[in-house]
């Protein structure tokens, strides 16, 4: 279709002018949503909204096979990966699978000997900083 509102910053263009306007915050930087309960300021309603949800702890995305309910869509579709047993990420070394791609990048450690996690009292490194975490506590 015909997008005749174009960006004056970058190549976009858009079908209506308000779409136009909410581009143009990413070169304006105008944050035209705040939060009345901190301050906090927002580009797009989007963040904002989800931000409100902090301080409600309002929950909207339920999921559908167990009472579990997430204060967004990807947090919810994580979780259904639980349900459906779902492991798109493998490992290109060994072929594992997991569901998350940060799970995937934790095994991959595994394989290079990567130790990214150092204490800072005594420079022992770990894998997962959790074990670093379980380690400070011994200091």
């Amino acid at each position: 279709g015909e997008r005749p509102y174009k960006c004056s910053e970058c190549p976009k263009a858009f079908k209506r002018s308000s779409l136009l306007a909410i581009h143009q915050r990413v070169h304006t930087g105008l944050r035209a949503f705040k939060c009345a309960e901190c301050g906090l300021t927002f580009k797009w309603s989007s963040h904002y909204q989800y931000h409100l949800r902090q301080h409600t702890g309002e929950r909207p995305y339920a999921c559908p096979d167990c009472p579990k309910a997430f204060k967004n869509t990807s947090c919810l579709r994580r979780h259904r990966q639980l349900h459906t047993g779902e492991r798109p990420h493998a490992c290109p070394v060994c072929g594992k699978a997991f569901a998350q791609t940060s799970n995937l990048r934790q095994h991959q450690r595994t394989h290079t000997g990567e130790r990214p996690y150092a204490c800072t009292h005594c420079g022992k490194t770990f894998t997962h900083s959790s074990n670093l975490q379980l380690h400070q506590r011994t200091h």
